[in-house]
């Protein structure tokens, strides 16, 4: 039988979600993503409670290069940097385009700048210089508004102060890494939402109501 999501590899896994079988690689990758895993899921749980040495190691890379910028964030920042970047992760470009981590380093740029010049009375917004990164950066200002309309009041310091950090990000990871990859930060961000999936799904029966919603 072949996997029903691939269509090329060989479905060897029982999927609760989908109530099909998949192949082993789309269950992996897929998680917690396309796919919404239910708590009970054995191949979730077994995931969870013994992970690859790959997997390990790419976990304690990935930690050993974001933690040091996830550390001088406040819980608010934190929270909207996550915010953003699931935003991010979920953005698709027009027509061929790709997006890269030098588009997410502008728009989040451009953003936090504008914020930056407001606060001191500047009615100032520069404008990224790739389309891709000018687009994004118009929908992380619809993301900032959405989360005001549902939520109350975030200070446009705290806003800056996270889009600094994913630009930050966004510049350095490549160098960090020793890699060419255009979108190594934006890989890495995207295991982190994933492992962040995990946890949610592992505490969900536990976990309170969260203070910022995340715009769907």
């Amino acid at each position: 039988m072949v996997c029903l999501l691939c269509g090329s590899r060989k479905a060897r896994r029982g999927c609760p979600a989908l109530n099909q079988v998949i192949c082993p690689v789309c269950c992996g990758t897929k998680r917690l993503g396309e796919i919404a895993c239910p708590a009970d899921c054995t191949w979730l749980a077994s995931a969870r409670e013994h992970p690859a040495a790959v997997v390990r190691r790419q976990q304690e890379r990935d930690a050993a290069i974001i933690l040091p910028a996830l550390r001088a964030l406040t819980q608010r920042q934190n929270q909207l940097f996550f915010v953003f970047h699931t935003a991010i992760a979920r953005y698709v470009p027009d027509g061929f385009a790709r997006l890269t981590d030098d588009d997410v380093a502008e728009a989040a740029g451009v953003v936090a700048a504008t914020l930056e010049t407001a606060a001191r009375g500047v009615i100032y917004e520069p404008a990224a210089h790739s389309l891709t990164a000018q687009r994004l950066a118009a929908d992380l200002k619809k993301v900032i508004e959405d989360v005001r309309q549902r939520r109350g009041s975030i200070s446009d310091r705290d806003v800056a102060v996270a889009m600094r950090a994913i630009e930050a990000g966004a510049r350095e990871t490549r160098r960090l890494t020793g890699g060419t990859a255009e979108t190594a930060y934006i890989d890495l961000i995207s295991r982190l939402l994933q492992q962040n999936r995990l946890a949610e799904a592992e505490a969900a029966p536990q976990k309170p109501a969260s203070s910022l919603i995340i715009p769907g």
